[in-house]
């Protein structure tokens, strides 16, 4: 069987940087942080007082309140973003087969906001016994954004979420390739959502640790590779891509981003939250992915890596490079966004898909930014071009994104310039 060709041709974007694609990529290249001071709720008894919120997001500005108060914050920014990357491929309902056009749209948590309220008045007003809002649980399930998303524009292709903590979305995004390269779907509007600044959890990724506590610097507290790191920053927001058939976006004049290539999975069988020290699922990943795009490791140029700002995945990843790359991953571009984004969990996968899918396609590689001179760790090589505070500009033939989540889950996915 011959498999189809699948080209990038819409995006759309919620996050912390920016409310849509625009915003967002030139406050990636300029290297901004997204962090700040949180506002949803009240962080007084809290040890992590900060986060990477979406700011300015009203949602009477893009559903009736009716509608609102049928989403969860997360299916929101999924719908939001959703409808961007609809219209940025110009898709369009009346001529395409809905019968052939998915979605596949992912996130780790879903709706943990919804059910922080639900069960918090359950719990505050006993008396009035097991008395739950009807849209409770299609609100909180992590599968609705998609289901959103399909209702509103009519397409009944393959609908379902990814839940593979924070390699959720690529997971997602690796299962649109499939579908629509084995001949299933004409296209596939795939990607990721999170709203998890909540009181629950702030607090859960608090008692493990996992979070930054660097509450008088929010700004700089998202800094991998740094031998400073304390913890990743908590992002929130969401991000959806157009797959489609090239033959399929070549008929209807698409434009096109990137070149969907290859992607992989593994699993770590190591530990619930932590990554293998030596790095050995994210290393099978990456080999994953290159054997399915048939690709050669000297073919990439640039890696987003998972990156996270914590104390141990830092350096395994680093390993998991120069293993497999060798030599050659001295003439990389490595870079991790989560220093500006923060970790949007389930919807991180996403995010840097989307960074891969535009340093592709305009050349240019976003820093990791927060780095300071001298602030190293002996456990990472820094001979390696971690692009460092300032983004560089380069020819990015091909770009690889590194997701990894608790569980030992890790996904990949390549992208490369798109070329008749």
């Amino acid at each position: 069987m011959e498999l189809k060709r699948v080209v990038v041709t819409g995006l759309g974007a919620i996050t912390p940087l920016g409310n849509d694609v625009k915003s967002t990529w030139e406050s990636l290249i300029s290297g901004v942080s997204g962090a700040g001071p949180i506002t949803l709720f009240d962080t007084e008894k809290f040890k992590t007082k900060f986060a990477c919120e979406v700011k300015g997001f009203d949602p009477n500005q893009h559903f009736d309140r009716k509608e609102a108060r049928k989403l969860d914050r997360y299916s929101q920014f999924a719908v939001v973003s959703a409808k961007e990357a609809v219209s940025d491929a110009g898709l369009d309902s009346d001529t395409i087969n809905k019968d052939r056009v998915g979605v596949i749209f992912s996130s780790g948590i879903g709706g943990i906001d919804t059910f922080d309220q639900e069960v918090g008045y359950f719990f505050q007003h006993p008396e009035m016994g097991p008395k739950f809002n009807p849209f409770f649980i299609p609100k909180m399930i992590g599968d609705i954004a998609a289901g959103h998303i399909s209702i509103i524009y009519g397409f009944r292709g393959p609908n379902f979420g990814t839940v593979s903590a924070c390699a959720s979305s690529t997971n997602g995004a690796v299962s649109a390739f499939d579908h629509i390269r084995l001949g299933k779907a004409d296209a596939i509007i795939t990607g990721g959502a999170e709203a998890a600044i909540t009181i629950s959890g702030v607090g859960g990724f608090n008692s493990m640790t996992a979070l930054s506590t660097r509450n008088d610097s929010p700004k700089t507290a998202s800094r991998p590779f740094s031998g400073s790191r304390d913890g990743f920053v908590l992002g929130e927001g969401a991000v959806s891509m157009v797959f489609e058939e090239l033959e399929h976006a070549l008929a209807r004049g698409a434009k096109i981003y990137a070149e969907v290539v290859g992607g992989g999975a593994s699993g770590d069988a190591y530990h619930l939250t932590a990554s293998h020290p030596d790095g050995i699922g994210a290393i099978l990943v990456m080999k994953n992915a290159l054997d399915d795009a048939n690709m050669h490791p000297d073919e990439i140029d640039y890696i987003n890596v998972h990156g996270t700002s914590t104390p141990v995945g830092d350096p395994s990843e680093v390993k998991a490079i120069k293993e497999v790359f060798g030599e050659y991953a001295y003439k990389l571009n490595i870079s991790s966004t989560k220093s500006m984004t923060g970790h949007m969990l389930g919807a991180a996968g996403a995010i840097e898909a989307l960074t891969c899918i535009l340093a592709v396609h305009n050349d240019i590689v976003p820093p990791t930014i927060n780095h300071e001179e001298g602030d190293n760790d002996p456990e990472i090589d820094y001979k390696l071009n971690f692009t460092f505070n300032k983004a560089q500009k380069r020819e990015v033939r091909a770009a690889l994104s590194n997701t990894f989540g608790f569980g030992g889950h890790n996904a990949c996915i390549i992208v490369k310039k798109f070329t008749v």
